[in-house]
């Protein structure tokens, strides 16, 4: 009964800093923060390059405020054209948006021997009137870029641009843009499959009104996104971007991921949150001392990158494994295994704590791959970052009314995120793609 209420106080004292919760669960409680202070003051830290608004050296409108005609002295005439600048004010605004027409037009013309001679539309000018390229381009950013539910991008392709232009057609260009965008994102799945370290991670997605499973496999220069019925092993085969993968996967320890057969690293953070959660109920000393190791561990990899330094110094990743298994050892003895109690049926249920160091032993190695690997980062953030954006379309949106349509929105937040990723505004990557070809990402990070 005590291990039961145990259990019970511990569950409700979990949120999203100590542990996997979504922030979402955490209501009004006041969390703690995995962030400690760093010593420096707030604001701008020395050497950081401010911005501040500047004058543009040529300005696209000039107003000349006038000088009076007459000296309101002497009432003498001014020589006003021999005046000099004396100060600029610049105000930067946007002009009134409208869309533009244009208009084509077919000529004919009958040579003196009777053929008759006639110009032809442009490829892309098929119908009597229709919507340009930036149009739709300006659409589907705004319902897969700015995550805005269809009808309110409709609202918002009338106030800025005087288009009356319907759902119903948003949904066609998104369709469109689905068709266009396929085999970039083929190619950026090819990338991701070659790149030496992966991110991975998945989260549930509402599909008319069932439950499907999002998957991502990122890297920094490159995005992926699928939808699929099946959270595990059987999506990943079927996608196939990690079907034969044999690099570094980063993942949170989801039990289908060492199906895999490629090297592993698990995620710190989550590793730091459960650790947070054990400091914090159970009083003891271990939990906090791990964490202190693995951010010292962390720090250290951080100073070798920002020095250029290809490895940490094998004596010092040596220091740090010693430490991990002493704390083990510690914890171990503080939270021994549960034995079966006799009669009852099944194994007996562990600890978290317990669960937690026996993760920590048995996966030594990935837990600490970041510390003998600096291309291997410290956490999942890449993966869980990428995830955040589909998410915060279902919130506003709902649910996906059509799996076609979730399917849709995972091809162009592909496209759209790796372009971003290079440097490349996503209405601008929908815009080339639109008036001529989407563009190619080369090069896996």
């Amino acid at each position: 009964m005590v291990t039961r209420v145990q259990e019970l106080e511990s569950r409700l004292s979990k949120n999203s800093h100590n542990s996997s919760n979504p922030p979402s669960s955490d209501g009004l409680k006041k969390t703690q923060s995995l962030r400690r202070k760093s010593g420096k003051r707030p604001g701008g830290q020395v050497g950081h390059t401010g911005k501040t608004l500047r004058q543009a050296a040529v300005a696209d409108h000039v107003v000349e405020q006038k000088l009076p005609e007459r000296c309101d002295a002497c009432h003498a005439a001014l020589p006003v054209a021999q005046a000099q600048v004396q100060e600029r004010r610049q105000v930067l605004d946007i002009p009134v948006a409208r869309h533009e027409v244009t208009e084509y037009r077919t000529l004919s013309l009958v040579c003196q021997c009777g053929k008759l001679h006639e110009s032809r539309f442009p490829e892309k000018v098929t119908e009597h009137v229709q919507y340009g390229p930036n149009i739709r381009a300006v659409a589907v950013h705004f319902t897969q870029g700015q995550l805005l539910p269809y009808a309110r991008a409709s609202e918002l392709m009338a106030d800025l641009y005087q288009l009356d232009i319907s759902p119903g057609t948003l949904h066609g260009w998104t369709r469109e843009a689905d068709a266009l965008l396929s085999p970039s994102v083929q190619a950026i799945a090819q990338q991701v499959s070659q790149s030496p370290v992966v991110h991975v991670d998945e989260s549930g997605l509402r599909v008319q009104a069932k439950l499907q499973w999002l998957h991502t496999s990122v890297t920094p220069t490159h995005t992926w996104y699928g939808v699929h019925p099946k959270r595990g092993i059987e999506a990943v085969n079927a996608f196939g971007v990690l079907k034969d993968y044999v690099g570094v996967l980063v993942h949170d320890c989801w039990a289908p991921y060492w199906l895999i057969q490629c090297v592993h690293a698990l995620c710190n953070a989550h590793l730091l949150r459960e650790l947070t959660f054990l400091a914090q109920s159970s009083g003891q000393a271990w939990p906090q001392r791990m964490m202190d190791m693995l951010l010292a561990a962390h720090r250290g990899c951080e100073r070798a990158r920002t020095q250029g330094i290809t490895a940490v110094p094998s004596r010092q990743v040596l220091r740090w494994i010693r430490r991990y298994r002493a704390l083990l050892d510690e914890g171990q003895a503080l939270n021994p295994q549960r034995v079966k109690e006799q009669g009852k049926r099944g194994r007996a249920k562990q600890s978290d704590a317990f669960n937690l160091l026996r993760r920590l032993r048995d996966h030594e190695q990935e837990v600490l791959r970041f510390a003998r690997d600096l291309s291997v980062p410290f956490t999942n953030n890449l993966a869980e970052r990428a995830i955040r954006m589909p998410k915060v379309k279902q919130k506003i949106s709902g649910c996906f009314r059509t799996l076609a349509g979730a399917q849709s929105f995972c091809t162009i937040r592909s496209y759209l995120d790796t372009a971003r990723k290079h440097g490349i505004g996503m209405l601008e990557a929908l815009r080339v793609a639109f008036n001529s070809a989407p563009m190619e990402f080369v090069g896996s990070g």
